[in-house]
């Protein structure tokens, strides 16, 4: 009996110990998704200022023919995969890898390009298909690493406040790549932010320069969310039908600026909406682990008093015969 007993103070004090990290942990994640959702706030204003400087210049976009807007065959796609460094965080990796490796195994998604609200599909098989990797965080790394799939670079240092300068060089190498024609579709991998509970793994077009896809992006970093993006893109081309703009220098060199930073912006939201739907996951498995703890806590407490109450219940009886016997 006393074994027993002793065991179960022995469990109790360890998962005790275990409650107590796994609380520390959760409030930690708790104070970092506040921040990781004020940053992604933080850059609505800039993305939507640039979004609407670029949709001022469609016209001239249209007779441009900037190396981040020329659409190809797609035989080579590159896919910037962004994911967490370490574990403890629930499903939030195995969600995005998943609905990654669905598309690479059925291609017939990832491979059509989406120019403004149109589809341009690709006549190459499936199976001529080649897939190149980005990884953003060890877990996805890891992972493609794992199963021989080929990734160019590893980027491990986005997953906690990054800046856009850091993001930088990232989006260097997938423009330069692109504009050099080694892909023909660059793709981003990251999980969507909606609130504590919920957080969406998603893949957007990032080249050739989608408006579709960027109006998606620019929709989940803003606080309410007003029609459809085709509708968003019809009324802005509305609001700026007729307009004459004196543009200096010419049209070309600030499409030449602005449609880089655009871009960069894309990474960087990606990386953002990541980082607080990795901190809400991980906050939400740490306080599930806290509440399990005190839940075994309770059933080994009652089994431990269980126990006590059989030892004395049976001290005392044994008590009770002893005297009995020496009375007769």
């Amino acid at each position: 009996m006393a074994k027993g007993t002793k065991e179960i103070q022995r469990r109790i004090k360890s998962i005790n110990n275990t409650r107590k990290i796994t609380r520390a942990m959760e409030m930690v994640s708790a104070a970092k998704m506040k921040k990781e959702i004020a940053n992604v706030l933080a850059i609505r204003n800039y993305a939507q200022s640039a979004w609407n400087v670029l949709m001022n210049l469609s016209k001239s976009l249209k007779r441009s023919r900037h190396g981040l807007l020329e659409v190809r065959e797609v035989k080579n796609i590159l896919v910037v995969m962004i994911t967490s460094n370490r574990g403890l965080c629930g499903s939030f990796n195995s969600q995005l890898i998943k609905k990654v490796m669905e598309q690479v195994k059925n291609p017939d998604l990832i491979k059509v390009n989406r120019i403004k609200d149109k589809k341009i599909p690709s006549k190459v098989n499936n199976k001529d298909l080649n897939f190149e990797f980005i990884t953003v965080g060890k877990k996805g790394f890891d992972f493609l690493n794992c199963r021989d799939y080929e990734v160019s670079a590893l980027f491990e240092k986005f997953n906690y406040n990054p800046s856009l300068e850091n993001v930088r060089s990232l989006a260097k190498i997938v423009m330069d790549d692109y504009t050099l024609g080694k892909y023909d579709k660059v793709v981003v991998a990251y999980t969507d932010y909606v609130n504590t509970i919920k957080q969406i793994p998603r893949l957007r077009q990032l080249l050739p320069v989608s408006s579709v896809d960027i109006e998606k992006q620019i929709e989940e970093i803003e606080e309410q969310r007003k029609g459809t993006p085709k509708e968003r893109i019809e009324k802005l081309e509305s609001r700026w039908h007729g307009i004459n703009y004196k543009i200096e220098p010419e049209p070309k060199q600030v499409i030449d600026h602005i449609l880089p930073r655009l871009i960069e912006m894309q990474l960087y939201h990606a990386i953002l909406e990541s980082n607080a739907s990795k901190e809400s996951a991980r906050m939400l498995a740490m306080k599930n682990a806290t509440d399990t703890a005190n839940d075994m806590m309770e059933q080994l407490q009652y089994s431990y008093n269980q126990l006590r109450q059989m030892g004395i219940t049976q001290e005392i009886a044994e008590i009770t015969s002893g005297k009995m016997t020496m009375e007769e």
